[in-house]
C-alpha cells in the first residue's frame, strides 16, 4: 500500500508541473466531481427521444414534397443517414414515411418531435449550469428557459439541413479529384465547431462570456468529425457483411452513439470551464489540495445558493502549497492567504448582496 501511495505521489507531481497533462487531468477530475457522467445519460435519452420523430418527419415531409422527384429525395435522405455512419442503413430501411392520409400520425410525430425537442435543451441547459456550477439567481428563469429551447430547436433544424447537405458532398466520392474532398472534410469541420459554439451558447446562460466557450468546441468540432470518419471507416471495412445487424444491436448501437456524442458534449464543456476559470492543477493524492481544487469544491458549494441575499463561505485547514509556473489568479490570492474561501470569488460568480449567513 505504501507502495502505491507512494508511486501516486509521483505520479501526481508528474502531472502537476506538466501543463498538458494538468489540464487532461483537471477535466477528468471535474468530470467526476459535477456527476457529468449522468447530465450526459440525461441529455442522451432526450436526444434518444428527439430522434425517431425527427427522422419519421423528415422522411414524411421529403415523400410529400418531393413525390415527384425519388431521386433527389433519395440522395437527400443517404446523407441525412450517412451522419450515423454505425446505423445509417439500418435506419434507412426501417424508417418509412407516413401516409398522405395518416393526418393522425403525422400530428403524433410533430407532438413528439417538439416533446423531445424542448426536453433535450431543458436538459442541456441544466447541464451547462451544473457543469459551470452556477448559483440559483444565475440560472435562467422559465420565460428565458422556453425562449432559449426555442433557439436551440431552430439551430438544431439548420444545423440539419447544413450538415445534411456537407454530409452528401463528403460521401458522392464518384469521379472527383482530391481537392474537392479535403475542402468537403475542412468545411464539414468548419460546420461542426461552428454548430458546437452556437449549441453552447444558446443553452449556457449568458452570464458566461462567449470567448469562454470556444475552446471546447474547436475540440468537440474536431471530435465529432473523427468520430463520424471512425464510423465510416468501420462500416467501410469491418461491419459491411458482419452478423450483428438485427433489432436489437441497432437499437443498442444508436443508444451507444447518441450517449458518444452526449460525452463528447460533457467533456467539451468541462474543458471550457477548466480553461476559464484556471482550474488546474488539480491533485490526484490529498492531502494537500491544491489552489484549483479549493476552488472546485468552493464552486459546487457555492451552486447550492438560492436567492442573491444568501451568503455561503467554504473554509478549508491547512495552506495552500505553493504552485509551479507562477501562476496567479485574484481567487487564487485570497485562497493563499488564508483559510476560508468566498467561493463568489470564483471567476464567473456573482458576489451577494447581502451579509446573511448560510
Amino acid at each position: 500500500m505504501n507502495v502505491l501511495k507512494r508511486a501516486l505521489r509521483v505520479a501526481d507531481q508528474v502531472q502537476q508541473r506538466h501543463t498538458t497533462l494538468a489540464v487532461g487531468f483537471a477535466v477528468m477530475k471535474k468530470y467526476g466531481d459535477d456527476s457529468a457522467g449522468n447530465l450526459a445519460s440525461l441529455l442522451a435519452f432526450s436526444g434518444f427521444v428527439t430522434f425517431f420523430p425527427l427522422l419519421l418527419l423528415l422522411v414524411t415531409v421529403l415523400g410529400l414534397v418531393l413525390s415527384s422527384d425519388p431521386h433527389l429525395r433519395g440522395d437527400i435522405l443517404r446523407s441525412t443517414f450517412a451522419q450515423f455512419p454505425l446505423m445509417g442503413s439500418e435506419l434507412r430501411s426501417n424508417v418509412h414515411a407516413l401516409h398522405r392520409n395518416s393526418l393522425i400520425g403525422l400530428v403524433v410525430a410533430v407532438v413528439l418531435l417538439f416533446y423531445g425537442s424542448f426536453s433535450l435543451a431543458g436538459n442541456g441547459i441544466y447541464a451547462m449550469e451544473q457543469i459551470w456550477n452556477l448559483p440559483g439567481p444565475e440560472r435562467v428563469n422559465f420565460l428565458k428557459r422556453t425562449g432559449r429551447s426555442a433557439e436551440f430547436i431552430l439551430w438544431l433544424g439548420v444545423g440539419l439541413i447544413v450538415s445534411t447537405f456537407l454530409s452528401g458532398v463528403a460521401t458522392n466520392t464518384a469521379s472527383r479529384p482530391f481537392w474537392v474532398d479535403a475542402g468537403a472534410v475542412l468545411l464539414s469541420l468548419f460546420v461542426a465547431c461552428a454548430q458546437f459554439i452556437l449549441g453552447y451558447r444558446f443553452l449556457t446562460p449568458s452570464v458566461v462570456r462567449t470567448r469562454s466557450l470556444l475552446p471546447g468546441a474547436l475540440v468537440g468540432g474536431i471530435g465529432w468529425t473523427v468520430l463520424q470518419t471512425l464510423g465510416v471507416y468501420l462500416v467501410g471495412h469491418q461491419l459491411k457483411n458482419s452478423a450483428v445487424y438485427g433489432v436489437f444491436a441497432f437499437v443498442l448501437g444508436l443508444v451507444f452513439w447518441i450517449s458518444l456524442v452526449t460525452r463528447l458534449v460533457a467533456y467539451t464543456s468541462e474543458l471550457n470551464v477548466v480553461l476559464s476559470r484556471r482550474l488546474w492543477p488539480r491533485s490526484m493524492v490529498q492531502p494537500p489540495l491544491t489552489r484549483a481544487d479549493r476552488e472546485v469544491l468552493a464552486a459546487q458549494a457555492e451552486q447550492n445558493r438560492r436567492r442573491p441575499e444568501e451568503l455561503v463561505q467554504v473554509s478549508f485547514d491547512g495552506a495552500v502549497p505553493p504552485e509551479s509556473g507562477g501562476r496567479s489568479t485574484a481567487a487564487g490570492a485570497e485562497l493563499n492567504g488564508g483559510s476560508s474561501c468566498d467561493p463568489s470569488s470564483v471567476p464567473g460568480q456573482s458576489r451577494p448582496r447581502s451579509p446573511s449567513s448560510a
